[in-house]
């Protein structure tokens, strides 16, 4: 199995890999995650002006390319190779989706042009302290009083939400489940950034407290939105996996060629070459999976939803995996803080951890399946 690319899809590829070969050296994304906001604002807007990736999955209308899942996710898998510090797998993969899911064209015109054009950086707040925060657990509560709706209770493990400036906030109406945008900067928002393991994607706590807020969507009508949103979110992570695991297999394979023990390359021993087979057997069939799962959602294939999860759990794994073997091919220097294999692992384990275990997909799979 492999992923098979149009010329189109070459080219988008090689030129976001040459931009974060150029933006988002080690250096680069040290000094980001050291400083505030956690990345830098002009390079986001480059991104968005001179290459267009933000609207890449944004319709023409709203300022975006009209492109698929397949290139959206070529575009998140060599962000991820390179550990790209910004948010865009909160605006793009979840906000702009659950948007263009919502059918709500007053907050599309709203808002998904100034994302296209980089002036806006969103991102969703569903997830409660409850575990798992299921629909039917969501306690965040919408109230319209005097002609205006406002939001009280709290959201947590918020991506990037203090580096955002629209929120899209999940709540209970007496319609049921319903979406409301929130200004970050509102009055009755409070952010608090959380410390976490992946030092190079931030996450905060929100507490609302009578936040002023516009109704995204037909009021009672979250859940679909949402689980379209999950879906596609799920294929961007499948890919964003794919190409942190690739990186890992790059980076391993040219340290043993250069590495020296007992007077040869330590890629000449046969534990140390297994090792890196094995690792591109794995990496190759998850990359498969990845695609297979884009391609899916473009055709609105009726197997998707199965295939995303068994597919986000191979990823997953295979990332996990991967980063372990990195770490033990680059031996003693792989433990080290000045190498970024750790940055790798701990982007690797916060995925699974904040878009849900390999054996939750699993189990999720089965389901689908009926099994």
């Amino acid at each position: 199995m492999s992923a098979v690319f149009n010329e189109d899809q070459s080219e988008l590829r090689r030129m976001v890999r040459a931009f974060c070969a150029d933006y988002f050296s080690q250096e680069d994304i040290r000094r980001d995650i050291a400083g505030d906001p956690g990345f830098r604002t002009a390079i986001w807007q480059r991104m968005a002006t001179e290459l267009g990736l933000q609207g890449i999955a944004i319709a023409e209308e709203y300022g975006g390319s009209g492109a698929g899942q397949v290139e959206l996710c070529v575009v998140i898998e060599e962000l991820g190779r390179s550990l790209a510090p910004v948010p865009f797998l909160s605006t793009i993969a979840m906000s702009a989706a659950l948007l263009s899911a919502t059918g709500d064209r007053s907050a599309q015109s709203r808002l998904l042009p100034g994302i296209a054009d980089g002036s806006q950086t969103v991102t969703v707040a569903h997830r409660e302290p409850n575990p798992r925060s299921r629909a039917s657990e969501i306690t965040t509560e919408g109230t319209y009083r005097d002609g205006r709706w406002t939001l009280s209770g709290t959201k947590t493990h918020v991506v990037a939400a203090d580096q955002s400036t629209v929120l899209l906030v999940s709540a209970r109406t007496p319609d049921g489940l319903s979406l409301f945008e929130v200004d970050a900067a509102a009055p009755g928002v409070r952010i608090t950034a959380l410390d976490t393991l992946d030092l190079t994607r931030r996450q905060a706590a929100i507490d609302f407290q009578a936040a002023p807020a516009t109704p995204v969507g037909t009021l009672g009508s979250a859940r679909l939105p949402l689980s379209e949103m999950r879906l596609r979110l799920s294929a961007a992570v499948c890919a964003e996996n794919t190409g942190g695991a690739l990186r890992l297999l790059e980076e391993s394979a040219g340290y043993a060629n250069t590495r020296e023990q007992f007077g040869k390359p330590i890629g000449s021993f046969q534990a140390i070459k297994q090792k890196i087979a094995d690792m591109t057997l794995d990496i190759e069939l998850a990359r498969a999976a990845a695609y297979r799962v884009a391609r899916a959602i473009d055709t609105r294939d009726d197997a998707t939803a199965q295939e995303a999860a068994m597919a986000h759990a191979l990823t997953s794994d295979t990332y996990i995996s991967a980063a372990y073997d990195a770490i033990q091919i680059h031996g003693g220097i792989g433990f080290t803080w000045e190498h970024m294999a750790h940055l790798y692992f701990r982007r690797a384990k916060s995925n699974a951890a904040l878009f849900g275990t390999p054996d939750e997909h699993r189990e999720r799979a089965a389901q689908l399946l009926g099994l």
